[in-house]
């Protein structure tokens, strides 16, 4: 459109300049006769001033409403002293018009797009009108981080000698992970595809192919009930490598992040990160991606009850069962609603209830306290250092449930605390923790066989080889998971790459009917028997990389066209119905579900 510069670029020096801008109309203010206009673009603003005197141009300007596309000629001068903006890059100049073209006159807008009035407007309004809502400058700010995000990505393993290889969407169903999105074969009737969930077996495949080093922003798919870190369509930075070790992948993904928070923020992010194994992290967090920018520790009391009088407490111990607490240190001023909210969270979680003791003015409140002893309750001061305006909370199960249950109350306990302003995290602290040595197998009581707690294709710590057959539970997996914050970021794992193993976790491990093994897996392990390299890799779910960068609380911020709760694009309005040529073309009857 022949424009001289973007609305972001001109200065002082610039003075007397003769210009052409394009934009977006920010504001018209009427100055005493005086037109003065705010030009936008994606770059900046520029103020652009209308005189009377250029009348062919001044009429046209009254007509201007915001938001409508306009392109103006003129010439750059400098501002008067006290009318100088020190808040814009342009803000020491102004381009007096000589001359406008009117491209587009907005219609009359649905909402504000300044951001404080915006926020304020209901979401499904935005989505409905997303290119309206994508033209405000946060939005338009959020998109840039996650382009520089991507370009650090890519340049950082372009740097390392990988190769970018996109792989097929349309792929095969496996329905033993979660819920797919199916695409029916109109030239295959009956015949599905799968909309790919992850990369995997593919990018395996690559490895077998030689290609030693892959890498690909991957799109994938889920049919799951979404929340706000999740989306029916994510990205994810996918990466495999051959003849790799786990401390290999360690500092591959290390220096990758590294370089990302540089490139975005501006901040030299400290490696190596610190490692805790999975055991750990239940022990101590109650969860396997804990947040670890406060305290709130879990405790084990097992030993301070096995001969308790307190019979909850003891027969659960008596079954092979665990006494775990963690002491909020300062919330004992919890309220009747937010202490049930708790107990609420903790009875989803299996718990009968949740036990407490509060500690007010030099005594104990609760209503188990009757049945502690004195010896009981002088351990649990000293273990679990109890004072004056503290609470303990109790989980009394099996071990792993115990641990869930107090992992979840403790991060609501920290978010109690944050309102309180008794615990005080920087939205600019970033604890990056690898979690590894998962089990590699876990007991599935519907199913009543094992199942692998990450994939099938995940290698064994190779001195827990000897257990597969005897112990499988006891066997680790070279699985590791990147954790910031309490978020998954991502996660991997050394493969399994000979086929004789493979084939025994599928058989006689996962006890999966060979006819199936055959139909979903029989080319991969045809493939393990040409040549396969050792290798692993790792996925890191990019969307919500780019929303901890960018500090916002839904992924749905931070992608051009997300998707609601119900899985609807309310601007595209989709999904949407077919016509019935098109259900016959690809042989589907529908059974539609009765509605009130």
């Amino acid at each position: 459109m022949k424009r001289t510069n973007t609305c972001n670029e001109l200065t002082a020096a610039d003075n007397g300049k003769e210009v052409s801008l394009i934009g977006w109309v920010q504001s018209v203010r009427d100055h005493g006769g005086i037109l003065f206009v705010d030009l936008r673009d994606r770059d900046g603003i520029t103020q652009i001033v209308f005189h009377p005197e250029a009348a062919n141009v001044y009429e046209k300007v009254q007509k201007l409403k915001d938001e409508s596309v306009i392109q103006i000629f003129g010439k750059v001068a400098l501002r008067e002293d006290g009318t100088k903006n020190t808040k814009l890059k342009t803000g020491e100049i102004e381009v007096i018009a000589s001359d406008m073209i009117i491209h587009n006159i907005c219609d009359v807008l649905p909402f504000p797009l300044d951001d404080e009035r915006a926020d304020k407007v209901n979401e499904d309004l935005r989505l409905q009108y997303r290119y309206l809502d994508l033209r405000r400058p946060r939005n338009l700010n959020l998109l840039r981080m996650r382009h520089k995000a991507a370009q650090a990505i890519r340049d950082y393993l372009n740097s390392q000698d990988f190769i970018e290889v996109e792989t097929p969407v349309l792929f095969k169903s496996t329905p033993e992970g979660a819920r797919e999105f199916l695409v029916p074969s109109r030239t295959n009737p009956g015949m599905f595809y799968a909309l790919n969930q992850s990369p995997q077996q593919y990018k395996q495949m690559l490895m077998v192919s030689g290609i030693e080093r892959y890498y690909q922003m991957a799109k994938c798919f889920r049919d799951e009930d979404l929340r706000a870190d999740r989306q029916p369509e994510f990205t994810q930075v996918d990466i495999e490598l051959s003849f790799v070790e786990r401390e290999d992948m360690y500092a591959l993904i290390e220096n990758m992040l590294k370089k990302i928070w540089k490139e975005t923020l501006g901040m030299d992010i400290p490696t190596p990160f610190p490692r805790m194994q999975y055991s750990d992290a239940m022990n101590r967090y109650g969860i396997d991606k804990p947040d670890t920018r406060f305290g709130i520790e879990l405790q084990d009391l097992t030993d301070i009850f096995k001969n308790s009088q307190f019979k909850v407490f003891a027969n659960v111990i008596k079954d092979g069962g665990v006494i775990k607490a963690i002491n909020a240190k300062g919330l004992s001023d919890i309220t009747q609603g937010e202490l049930k909210g708790l107990e609420d969270v903790a009875k989803t979680l299996g718990a009968k209830g949740l036990a407490f003791i509060k500690a007010e003015n030099g005594a104990w409140k609760s209503p188990i306290l009757k049945f502690l002893s004195e010896d009981e309750q002088k351990a649990l001061r000293e273990k679990l250092n109890i004072e004056d305006g503290d609470i303990v909370f109790f989980a009394a199960s099996n071990w792993e449930q115990a641990c869930t249950i107090l992992g979840r109350v403790r991060l609501d306990c920290g978010k109690l605390l944050q309102a309180r302003g008794k615990i005080k995290i920087d939205p600019k602290q970033f604890n990056f923790l690898w979690v590894i040595e998962f089990p590699l197998m876990l007991w599935d009581e519907e199913q009543g066989r094992y199942v692998s707690a990450h994939h099938p294709f995940t290698a064994p710590v190779p001195e827990d080889v000897q257990y597969l057959d005897s112990d499988p539970l006891r066997v680790r997996g070279q699985h590791y998971d990147i954790v910031l914050n309490g978020t998954e970021l991502g996660g991997g794992s050394i493969r399994i790459h000979q086929p004789d193993v493979q084939e025994k976790v599928f058989k006689d491990v996962l006890k999966i009917p060979a006819d199936i093994v055959e139909s979903r897996f029989g080319y991969m392990l045809k493939a393990f028997k040409f040549g396969a390299p050792p290798h692993g890799g790792i996925a890191l779910g990019f969307d919500r990389l780019v929303t901890i960068l960018t500090n916002r609380p839904s992924i749905r911020d931070i992608i051009a066209f997300p998707k609601t709760q119900k899985g609807q694009d309310l601007m595209a309005q989709s999904p949407s119905q077919v016509t019935e040529k098109q259900l016959k073309d690809l042989h589907i009857a529908l059974d539609m579900p009765e509605r009130d």
